[in-house]
């Protein structure tokens, strides 16, 4: 009963999609409001549940990654309200938009609930192909081509994933047989694995394929170039939303090869991640424009995530995730206000807003853009102190205490060029520039606050006693 509920939102919102009335865009923002019922029930409910069989099975972590989904999808929804007062947008592009926005959703349900790796890939090539489509709503060339590109990336990435999938599940079906499917039969019995060798080649390879489909090395331009080429409502449902589907499926895989084999596991993450954050830190200093920036940066989150996951900091992990979650939507849909008289121009970009509702819009971009770096109060900067603190401690542990030193040390470097390049881009919204007018409506400045009291909720001891319970 519950997943019909889950599924239901999606399931109006595709055939009120059909409809040419001018308010069903009204009706398909209120729909997606209706999924926050059954989370809230499942928060309520003893874990863990079927919810269908032993294939959608829902812990704590599910309930957090939807929860987190559910409100970033709100957001975005509303937002969608004002697309056409900055973009050249045609009804029949918003309908198209909610219509594959809805299969996005449940594809993303069942990527989030599946306790089996078959399910898991097919909800995420089912989220990646209504991706492709919504990126096709903006009706210019560009789009066309960057649309054609994440089809093929995005084919490139599945199929790593699931080619990875196959090993796993090889390596494992001697001793579970069918069963081998299961991730929760695959981490109890993770030591008995006869060919633990074969399951981390699969693990290695469906990771290379999940990390590039969240932009890591070796490819780290192709998701700024499309989230560019799309309206900025589909960057935010990149950015916040179907990384989700992604990292969850990280976090599910990363535990069985912490079982098989943790040193493998987390030297081989650490590197990948060490060398994306490199190359990404460079790529952001020249970033041009908000969107091109704001993508690059959450690559470099998503590696910290990864990095801070496999570094025994669950907890760090998962409160920099729900951090992100909340923060590059909202600067994502910022980027649509500022953006909106006249794209590229950072200079004097935060000028020219009057009123309180200017004023206010002001405040939220400007703690925005210093809680996107990780200055406190923000999340990020507590999330980051545990990260690195489980660092150090999985080293003294391993024996080389040094070299990770070392290498925070260079992580550090790293991440103070992006924190340098980002304060230069705050300076010269605020203090360049001419001054135009502009405006923010009510409907965004919403949105924006309704990101504000998530990211205020983060930090309350109930909810970091339930991110701690989680693993």
């Amino acid at each position: 009963m519950i997943l019909i509920f889950l599924l239901l939102p999606s399931l109006i919102m595709f055939f009120i999609s059909f409809s040419k009335s001018d308010k069903s865009k009204y009706l398909l923002t209120l729909t997606l409001f209706v999924v926050l019922l059954p989370i809230v029930k499942l928060f309520l409910l003893q874990k863990p549940y079927a919810v269908l069989g032993n294939y959608l099975v829902v812990d704590k972590l599910d309930t957090y990654v939807l929860l987190v989904s559910s409100i970033v999808g709100i957001g975005v929804t509303l937002a969608l309200l004002t697309l056409d007062k900055h973009v050249k947008v045609s009804p029949k592009a918003y309908r198209k938009f909610y219509r594959f926005f809805a299969i996005f959703w449940i594809g993303l349900i069942l990527s989030i609930l599946a306790n089996n790796m078959g399910i898991y890939w097919i909800g995420l090539e089912l989220a990646t192909l209504s991706t492709v489509y919504m990126i096709k709503t903006n009706y210019t060339p560009a789009a066309h081509k960057e649309a054609w590109n994440y089809m093929i990336v995005g084919a490139i990435a599945v199929s790593l994933i699931l080619f990875g999938i196959i090993l796993m599940y090889a390596s494992a079906k001697p001793i579970l047989g069918e069963d081998a499917m299961s991730f929760d039969l695959l981490l109890k019995h993770a030591k008995e694995i006869p060919s633990p060798y074969l399951f981390e080649i699969g693990f290695a390879i469906t990771t290379i394929g999940m990390f590039v489909k969240m932009g890591f090395f070796p490819m780290n331009l192709w998701l700024a170039n499309i989230e560019r080429a799309s309206f900025y409502p589909v960057a935010a449902l990149f950015s916040g939303i179907l990384e989700s589907a992604v990292l969850i499926g990280f976090f599910r895989f990363s535990k069985i090869a912490m079982e098989v084999n943790h040193d493998h596991l987390f030297i081989f993450i650490f590197v990948y991640t060490l060398l994306t954050i490199f190359i990404v830190s460079f790529l952001i200093f020249r970033a041009k424009d908000f969107i091109r920036l704001f993508s690059l940066s959450g690559i470099e989150h998503m590696a910290l995530i990864s990095m801070f996951w496999v570094s025994g900091a669950p907890f760090a992990a998962l409160l920099h995730f729900g951090a992100h979650a909340f923060l590059k939507p909202a600067l994502f849909l910022s980027a649509g206000v500022l953006e909106s008289n006249g794209k590229y121009k950072i200079a004097g970009a935060l000028k020219g807003y009057k009123g309180r509702g200017g004023t206010l819009f002001v405040v939220l971009i400007s703690l925005f853009l210093l809680s996107i770096i990780s200055l406190p109060p923000s999340p990020m900067f507590f999330s980051e102190l545990y990260g690195f603190g489980a660092m150090i401690t999985t080293a003294k542990h391993g024996n080389h205490i040094l070299a990770m030193i070392g290498a925070i040390l260079f992580l550090l470097i790293l991440l103070s060029i992006i924190f340098y390049r980002f304060i230069a881009i705050y300076q010269s919204m605020k203090y360049e520039g001419e001054i135009k007018e502009r405006k923010v409506y009510n409907i965004e400045l919403f949105v924006l606050i309704l990101f504000t009291f998530s990211l205020m909720i983060l930090m309350l001891p109930t909810t970091i006693a339930y991110l701690k319970s989680i693993v």
